[in-house]
C-alpha cells in the first residue's frame, strides 16, 4: 500500500472511524492531508484498510472505509525474550523488530540486569512499535509481554514453543545460528541475556528446559545487536523457497 499509513487499534475499527491524539495531529497538521484524500490504516493484528478522509481537525480526523484486506501472520513466528538493561537502545530494537516481523517481544528481569524492569515498560514500547509498523507497512505488531519473575517466568512462558534458542557468547563447540535452525514453521523463542550476561543459575535452568545453545560469532555483541541479528537470520531463513530441516532437537 503506497499511501501514508496510520495506526487504529482493532477495537476502534469500523466502516466510519475516528483518529485522535498523535495519529490525528500527524495526519492533519504534519502531513496536512486534506478531506477527500485517501490514506491507509493498519490495526496491528493483520488488517490493512484504504480510507478516505471526511473531515480533518486539529484533534480528530474522521474517515470512511473504501476497502480492506487481512494478511495472515507468517507460519514461522519468532519471539525475542530480551533481558532488561538500562543500556539497551530499546527504541531502535522495537522498530527493527516490527520490520523483521517479530511475533512477540518478552522483556524479562535477568539476575544481572542493570535496573528494575517496570510493568509500564509494555505500554512504553507501543509507540515505538507503531512507528516501525507505519514505516515498513507490516500490519502485525509484536505482542509485548513483561516477565517480572526472571528466568523462571521465561521458562514457563516458553514451555509451548516449538523451538527454543540460546545465543550466548561464552561457548565452545556449539553451532552457529544458521538457516537450518532459524525460520522454521511454528514458534521459535530466542532468549537474549542482559549486558551483565547470564548467571550460572539462569544458564543451568535454560539448558535444562530445552534451550539449544548457539553462537553468533566470536565478538561480544550488545543486547539489541544480538536480538536484531537473531530476528534478521530468522526472517531471511523463512523467506527461502524451502526451509531445510531443523538441526537442533525439537523440544
Amino acid at each position: 500500500m503506497s499511501l501514508a499509513l496510520f495506526y487504529l487499534p482493532p477495537e476502534h475499527w469500523g466502516h466510519e472511524v475516528c483518529l485522535d491524539g498523535q495519529e490525528a495531529r500527524h495526519l492533519s497538521q504534519v502531513l496536512r492531508i486534506a478531506p477527500g484524500s485517501e490514506v491507509g490504516l493498519l490495526d496491528g493484528r493483520g488488517r490493512l484498510g484504504r480510507f478516505v478522509v471526511l473531515k480533518a481537525g486539529k484533534k480528530t480526523v474522521n474517515l470512511e472505509c473504501r476497502s480492506e484486506e487481512f494478511l495472515p501472520q507468517p507460519e514461522a513466528r519468532a519471539v525475542v525474550a530480551l533481558a532488561y538493561s538500562k543500556a539497551v537502545r530499546r527504541g531502535f530494537f522495537m522498530e527493527k523488530a516490527v520490520e523483521l516481523g517479530a511475533a512477540g517481544i518478552w522483556l524479562w528481569q535477568g539476575d544481572h540486569s542493570q535496573g528494575k524492569l517496570s510493568a509500564a515498560a509494555q505500554e512504553a514500547c507501543q509507540g515505538q512499535l507503531v512507528a516501525g509498523a507505519k514505516q515498513c507497512g507490516n500490519p502485525w505488531l509484536p505482542e509485548v509481554c513483561v516477565l517480572g519473575g526472571g528466568v523462571d517466568d521465561l521458562v514457563r512462558q516458553a514451555a509451548e514453543a516449538d523451538y527454543r534458542i540460546l545465543p550466548w557468547e561464552a561457548q565452545d563447540a556449539v553451532p552457529m545460528l544458521s538457516p537450518t535452525m532459524a525460520g522454521q514453521r511454528g514458534l521459535t523463542v530466542y532468549v537474549i541475556g542482559p549486558e551483565g550476561g547470564f548467571s550460572q543459575r539462569e544458564l543451568a535452568l535454560l539448558t535444562k528446559s530445552g534451550f539449544c545453545a548457539v553462537s553468533l560469532g566470536t565478538r561480544v555483541l550488545r543486547c539489541e545487536t544480538a536480538a536484531t541479528l537473531c530476528l534478521g537470520i530468522h526472517w531471511w531463513a523463512s523467506q527461502l523457497p524451502e526451509a531445510p530441516p531443523h538441526e537442533a532437537e525439537r523440544s
